[in-house]
């Protein structure tokens, strides 16, 4: 004989299964990346016992100052990152939750990730060298530029590399440095023409770079209602879109004349 339950007592059979699908969808992993500030390299400096750049063929100026570099730390694409993680990194200003797709978009296979991020970085550092030299009007010169960054992938670091050749080469174009002394840091991708594209995880370099000591950081762009949302105090944002505008923008921050950018 069926015995008909009580409400109270409906409601508590109901209720474990209920919770217990919570409690799954709670600790499930989710389809996202936590990421926080990364290190950043000196382009002008070396780089673990490492020289950056490597220029033969050309003259090669003594530089001062420092041209940063910045970087993310995501956590590794079989990391399974549950919703408590997101909720928590959410608040925080020092993490981010991103997309595991935008952060690792060739899939998730820890050595092809690593293949793709290599490749990139070469042909990032093909594309900076090439605007680097054809800004300078010096493509057909027989300059052969080395550029070796150990443990970074991916594209952001191009125009950082690209203002490394030119200040080695050619500093400001009249004797002094491109960075006049400051430790200056930046993202952004940068093809063969010199145009700066953005890249991500802005407000987490920012970071990084006020972290390492810089004055000034170079933006995509697009990216500046990013940057400031989160800048750190006492960091001046600079926006660029090519590789011509960033260098004139660090001379008018050099020599104090002329009109700086700003977000």
């Amino acid at each position: 004989m069926l015995t008909r339950l009580t409400r109270p007592q409906a409601l508590a059979v109901c209720a474990a299964p209920v919770a217990a699908l919570l409690a799954t969808a709670v600790f499930a992993p989710l389809p996202f990346s936590v990421a926080q500030p990364g290190m950043t390299a000196d382009v002008l400096g070396e780089n673990k016992g490492q020289q950056v750049i490597t220029i033969s063929g050309a003259p090669v100026r003594k530089t001062t100052g420092e041209l940063r570099m910045t970087t993310i730390e995501a956590t590794s694409p079989d990391t399974r990152v549950n919703l408590p993680q997101v909720i928590d990194s959410w608040f925080r200003t020092d993490e981010a939750v991103m997309p595991r797709d935008a952060v690792y978009p060739s899939g998730d296979d820890v050595r092809e990730i690593e293949q793709y991020n290599q490749k990139q970085m070469k042909e990032s550092q093909d594309e900076a060298t090439r605007a680097a030299l054809t800004y300078l009007g010096r493509e057909n010169e027989g300059i052969d530029v080395t550029l070796k960054l150990a443990d970074v992938g991916g594209p952001s670091a191009g125009l950082l590399f690209s203002l490394g050749i030119v200040d080695k080469l050619d500093g400001d174009g009249s004797g002094g440095d491109l960075t006049g002394g400051r430790v200056v840091a930046g993202t952004g991708t940068i093809d063969a023409r010199g145009r700066v594209g953005a890249v991500g995880g802005v407000p987490l370099k920012t970071q990084a770079a006020k972290r390492d000591g810089a004055t000034v950081f170079l933006v995509p762009r697009d990216e500046c209602g990013e940057a400031k949302a989160e800048l750190p105090d006492g960091l001046r944002l600079v926006p660029v879109t090519t590789l011509e505008g960033a260098v004139d923008a660090l001379v008018a921050l050099e020599k104090g004349t002329g009109t700086v950018p700003s977000c």
